[in-house]
């Protein structure tokens, strides 16, 4: 496989010719030194990190695996993986969004996002091991105790330590109510965390000192259900050095991100201390979970574009047939198959979803930046209510896009694409989990329709549909944005109306709500695409003439292509989402096989 370039151009481009961070960024209190000279800086020397130390070393990765030894319940991770780590925190990219009380650097999302985009296009598995900690982190630093942020914080902030979260059991995934793991209290205020969680990314290995568990659990008298889970801090090593009660039982054999250690955690009466209030530990569980769930969306975009990078480079190469109209290349025995219309929908495909996901990241990270950090508090709630709507979408739509476009990779090197030395079909091998993993996608869809839209009466919808709106109504008449504002309203308007219609048909059966959610996800996540691609082609029409006219021609082309080839597969999903339940609900159970 060719080797990973970061996109730095478009990273610029939509840093600050699309969502122009820098119009916002500085003027956030905290943010003022973050100007664009320290976001050019950051974004280069992370390409150079991702590009010479991760890429080399993801197949070789993949070919190893992790390596787990019985005795001693311990993990070590392929060649190489550690000493990337060591580099990764000497740099200081573990600490860069963190908040400077705790050795953090203090910078914004809006620069960390395109940083995780790089990461997860160069080395996926690799990526999941600080990316876990960055969810730890977020957990203690939202609510933990004075004390057990004094005591953890520091540690994960300069990459010595790492996190994980351990919410699933053999029995429990997504039903958390269902889960078993038990927590007795101790007279020093601790407790002791008896259980078994299964598929804990990074949940051993030789990264670093010490590893610090987000066990879920429940108190002896907790209630029922998911009112009756708690979240406790579990270390691997305690504050003595001593050993926990707390092991790795056994990795898991895996499709995909081979190279990162899997893991059954086996707690033994390990000592642990809970973080936040008893029997709320959902609430402190979803600091992570969302975190985490954004940065799935972020494996999707980072996979599409390696495949992306692999696919366009092979096809320019590789030689076979002529092109339909007459050779291009009459000097060579054949043409390379880039010139074949079929490859070039494989490759525009690619590259529409991977640089509309690219839009989308950038506007969820300056929207949670605001939100963080904007002092009027209705700014915040509107961008809170923005990231809240987006994020299941980018979870699910992203990781669909991004598992697509690997698939189309494999398809552009033909038979070389299926074998294992050419690297593409360790993309799709590697992207299939992210559709899978916190929260599936199907999960995401019924939170999209059923908790973010349905459960306020579409408030959080008819906010992001109005910045819909008001970007149609300021371009009514465009000369050249006409093909894209004419599509843009009337899709937005149909999905008003549909939403009212399957509002309506829940009231009377939830049934109706659940059918349509998948469908529904997947319109919004097209109506959002749609709108990023106009507001691209809007800046590229705007820019040309000034200069690097090949790379706008480009974008108004790619956005062209994604209306009249990706778009249109909103007029199924509507026709779906019309059908209703029934279509899946009248075959008995019986009747699924004979």
């Amino acid at each position: 496989m060719p080797a990973y370039k970061a996109p730095l151009r478009d990273f610029d481009f939509v840093l600050n010719e699309l969502i122009k961070v820098q119009d916002i960024i500085p003027t956030l209190p905290g943010y003022e030194e973050a100007t664009q000279d320290i976001f050019s800086a950051y974004l280069e020397q992370a390409a150079q990190f991702c590009e010479s130390e991760l890429a080399p070393l993801n197949r070789q990765g993949d070919e190893e695996g992790c390596h787990y030894d019985s005795a001693t319940k311990s993990v070590t991770t392929p060649a190489g993986f550690k000493e990337a780590y060591k580099q990764y925190c000497e740099l200081g990219f573990p600490a860069l969004d963190c908040d400077p009380a705790y050795g953090g650097q203090g910078l914004p999302k809006s620069l960390g996002f395109p940083i995780m985009e790089m990461q997860c296009s160069a080395n996926v598995a690799w990526s999941m091991y600080p990316g876990l900690s960055h969810g730890a982190y977020s957990a203690i630093h939202a609510h933990g105790t004075d004390e057990q942020k004094a005591a953890y914080l520091p540690k994960l902030v300069d990459g010595s330590w790492t996190g994980t979260m351990c919410l699933t059991e053999p029995h429990c995934g997504t039903d958390l109510g269902l889960l078993k793991s038990k927590a007795e209290p101790q007279e020093d205020g601790s407790y002791r965390i008896s259980g078994t969680k299964i598929f804990i990314s990074a949940g051993e290995h030789d990264l670093s000192e010490n590893i610090i568990h987000l066990v879920l659990a429940r108190l002896p008298d907790a209630p029922k259900d998911v009112k009756g889970i708690s979240l406790f801090i579990v270390p691997k090593y305690l504050a003595d050095g001593s050993r926990n009660a707390v092991a790795c039982g056994s990795l898991e054999h895996k499709m995909g991100i081979k190279a990162n250690a899997t893991a059954v955690i086996n707690l033994d009466g390990a000592k642990g201390w809970l973080i936040g209030e008893a029997n709320k530990g959902l609430s402190c569980m979803f600091t992570m979970m969302n975190a985490a769930r954004l940065g799935c969306g972020m494996q999707g975009l980072g996979l599409g574009e390696a495949s992306f990078q692999g696919a366009l480079a092979y096809a320019r190469e590789r030689l076979q047939m002529r092109a339909l109209n007459g050779a291009k290349c009459p000097d060579k025995a054949a043409d390379p198959i880039i010139v074949h219309p079929d490859v070039r929908r494989m490759l525009l495909t690619q590259k529409a979803y991977t640089e509309a996901g690219r839009a989308l990241a950038a506007l969820l990270a300056l929207q949670l930046d605001i939100e963080d950090k904007h002092p009027d508090a209705a700014v915040r709630a509107d961008a809170a209510d923005l990231v809240a709507l987006l994020t299941p979408v980018a979870k699910a739509f992203m990781t669909d896009n991004g598992f697509v476009a690997a698939n189309h990779g494999v398809q552009v090197f033909g038979g070389h694409g299926y074998i294992r030395e050419w690297g593409m079909e360790q993309l799709v091998r590697d992207a299939r989990i992210s559709q899978i993993y916190e929260g599936t996608n199907g999960i995401q869809a019924i939170d999209l329709l059923g908790r973010k839209v349905l459960l306020d009466q579409g408030a959080k919808l008819r906010k992001f549909t109005k910045l819909i709106h008001t970007f149609c109504q300021r371009h009514e008449g465009h000369p050249q944005l006409g093909e894209f504002v004419t599509p843009l309203a009337k899709l937005m308007k149909e999905v008003g109306e549909l939403t009212m219609g399957v509002g309506m048909a829940s009231l009377q059966d939830k049934d109706e709500a659940g059918a349509a959610a998948a469908d529904y996800l997947r319109l919004i996540g097209h109506l959002t695409y749609a709108w990023l691609w106009a507001r691209m082609a809007e800046v590229s029409f705007a820019k040309l003439g000034q200069g690097d006219d090949a790379f706008y021609h480009a974008k108004i082309a790619t956005a062209r292509f994604y209306y009249a080839k990706l778009l249109p597969e909103a007029e199924a999903l509507k026709a779906g989402i019309k059908a209703g339940a029934k279509p899946l609900m009248a075959l008995d159970e019986a009747h699924f096989a004979f």
